[in-house]
């Protein structure tokens, strides 16, 4: 009975336990909800003007490149005091982007290569045969680029402008003479072609012109140009009995008739 009887005391003992500490995990669990709601009743009595709420920081990232793309896309740009400005695109810079992006699917319209920059000089007047040449179109392009570049940006642009104007309009000034080549641009876009048309060569005019054609491929076409069909393909033989090349046939029996004779 005596060994029984202790082993019931500490069973009993670690139940006591066992309840004090569920009972104080109880009551501190119980303890922070009520501190948790006490905050939240605290905090919505006590707003903070312009707060906006906590976010992880793995979405900043993304809302700064988002920024970044919407801000290129619409011409804005971030002032000094976080306020976006808007940026005004001129006729100047509008007719620019078109060229730049003229047969050129990747092209973003920040910058022009030298086929557009020729393309943009030739459609607008710019070139005129005299003053200014394609030549020295290309070679204004070569000189304002920077030097591994193959295109050239907006105000690389104006500049090439600036030096073909002072070529074009030697007897105005300079200012005077450049405006003058923004007004033949402003607003004009790239001209495209409807069809392709065929180069004149010697060489197809000689396989396509049947009046120069020579031996048995002269006799498949008549004088016009026309094919002549089978007989032009195939030696036909003539039954006739005349020889070839005799152009009287068939005026033999019209020298030989008689004429008719007068009834008695």
């Amino acid at each position: 009975m005596g060994a029984s009887g202790s082993c019931i005391k500490k069973d009993e003992e670690r139940i006591k336990a066992s309840d004090t500490d569920v009972g104080s995990r109880l009551w501190r669990s119980s303890r922070g909800q009520s501190n948790m709601e006490e905050f939240k009743v605290q905090t919505a009595k006590h707003t903070v003007p312009n707060s906006s709420p906590m976010r992880p920081h793995s979405e900043h990232p993304k809302d700064h490149a988002a920024k970044r793309l919407s801000s290129a896309s619409n011409g804005t740009s971030d002032g000094g005091a976080g306020a976006k400005t808007p940026v005004e695109i001129t006729a100047l810079e509008e007719s620019f982007r078109r060229f730049a992006i003229h047969g050129d699917t990747r092209a973003t319209g920040r910058d022009m290569n030298g086929k557009n920059w020729s393309k943009l000089c030739k459609d607008c007047g710019v070139i005129d045969g005299k003053g200014i040449t394609l030549t020295d179109v290309d070679i204004v392009f070569s000189k304002v680029k920077n030097k591994s570049a193959r295109t050239i940006t907006y105000s690389q642009f104006k500049e090439a402008l600036a030096e073909l104007a002072r070529k074009r309009f030697k007897d105005k000034s300079s200012e005077d003479a450049a405006q003058e080549v923004y007004r033949m641009i402003e607003g004009k876009s790239p001209v495209i072609a409807g069809v392709t048309r065929a180069v004149a060569s010697p060489t197809v005019s000689r396989l396509t012109d049947t009046t120069k054609f020579t031996g048995s491929h002269k006799e498949r076409f008549d004088e016009t140009g026309r094919g002549k069909g089978k007989a032009g393909r195939v030696e036909v033989v003539d039954t006739s009995g005349y020889v070839s090349g005799y152009k009287h046939a068939g005026s033999y029996e019209k020298k030989v008739q008689k004429p008719p004779q007068k009834p008695l």
